[in-house]
């Protein structure tokens, strides 16, 4: 038995006769909602209405009088069609955050590693150059030896 995930659709069961490519549809949504969302689509939309209303309220030929019943069906049939565009374009977007996402925090774990490993690095350094001998101890080291040598030559017969 396959096991179903809950963040994935079903797959359909029944092919439909019309074919299409997923990833044309869904770069075509992502446009269509984006321009839904933009100035330019509330001003065409306004002055469609606007014309609408006047050629039926003024016109000579008046084919949706008043209260404008076509008008009502069509905008619900817009609405209607670009809601579930700009979901499908919501729902790529959230993919590719996802994607990012992941993406990010693996690079933060790789980031968060060779920190470490440069501090551990450091560290050791400093460790070994406590361990190492300066210039001034071996010189000072070098006085105390001649100082040493000259005390003995004195007390040599």
């Amino acid at each position: 038995m396959t096991e179903s995930r809950l963040d994935q659709p079903r797959e359909l069961r029944r092919q439909l006769p019309i074919r299409y490519d997923p990833e044309a549809f869904g770069k075509w949504s992502e446009k269509f909602a984006r321009f839904l969302g933009t100035a330019r689509f509330l001003v065409y939309m306004t002055a469609f209405v606007i014309v609408w209303v006047a050629w039926n309220t003024l016109g000579p030929m008046r084919f949706d009088p008043y209260p404008f019943i076509f008008l009502t069906l069509m905008l619900s049939l817009q609405a209607s069609y670009a809601a579930p565009l700009i979901l499908l374009a919501q729902n790529r977007q959230d993919d590719r955050d996802r994607v990012q996402g992941e993406q990010d925090r693996h690079a933060a774990e790789q980031n968060r590693a060779e920190l470490e490993y440069l501090t551990r690095e450091i560290a050791s350094l400093r460790i070994a150059l406590g361990e190492v001998a300066t210039r001034d101890f071996i010189k000072a080291e070098a006085e105390w030896l001649v100082d040493q040598l000259d005390g003995k030559r004195g007390t040599l017969p």
